[in-house]
């Protein structure tokens, strides 16, 4: 007998004074959870991004459409990269302004590869403002997973107010569950027994969030 086997047995005991007609699982609790704290507009939910993302060590920045390529081609330069990681469908326009070396996200490339590469930037699928977190659900803007665990220096570009939500359940609405998702939630970082923070243990020590009025 298979491990399978043995363990589709015991739900097949634990279940056998269930009556058929029994409350299907799906209904038999009450789920009137809130879907959101209290009632915002569009632009106190983006203030309230901005104000967690700052929270957990994110830096954030603005600007409108116009000034996005130069605001990215400033990061850059201020981080002082010479190569820039680009998802295959990331705006090109967003790096017009940039001569930084860019490299493509291939499949073949290496974790080695990767972890030379100065910096990355990409989009986002939803941005969640009670928590403070960035979602990634791999579009073509955003790339494979990690392309945004590797490289330590993340940009992430958010429209705003388009992709900013107030909550989780409303961010869950608008993510594809077939699709693999990372969310971010600040720059990486752990703590040890004596709560001595540590960045960039697991991805990007820097997590730059740059909010472009759509």
């Amino acid at each position: 007998m298979s491990s399978r086997d043995r363990i589709l047995g015991r739900v097949r005991q634990a279940l056998a004074d269930v009556p058929r007609d029994d409350t299907p699982y799906e209904q038999a609790v009450e789920r009137a959870y809130l879907r959101e704290h209290g009632t915002r507009g569009a632009g106190e939910t983006v203030e309230l991004l901005a104000e967690n993302l700052a929270d957990y060590r994110a830096v954030v920045h603005r600007c409108d459409a116009e000034g996005l390529a130069e605001t990215i081609a400033g990061l850059l330069a201020a981080r002082g990269a010479s190569s820039v990681l680009v998802p295959p469908g990331l705006d090109e326009r967003w790096l017009a302004a940039t001569t930084v070396a860019r490299v493509p996200d291939r499949p073949e490339s290496t974790p080695e590869e990767l972890d030379r590469v100065d910096s990355v930037v990409t989009g986002c699928a939803v941005a969640i403002a009670e928590t403070g977190t960035i979602v990634l659900d791999a579009s073509p803007d955003q790339g494979r997973r990690r392309v945004t665990l590797v490289p330590d220096h993340h940009i992430c570009v958010v429209r705003v107010p388009g992709q900013v939500v107030s909550s989780v359940p409303l961010a869950l609405e608008r993510i594809d569950p077939a699709r693999p998702s990372t969310w971010i939630s600040g720059p990486s970082a752990t703590s040890d027994i004596e709560l001595d923070r540590v960045e960039g243990v697991h991805g990007p020590r820097t997590l730059e969030v740059v909010l472009v009025t759509d």
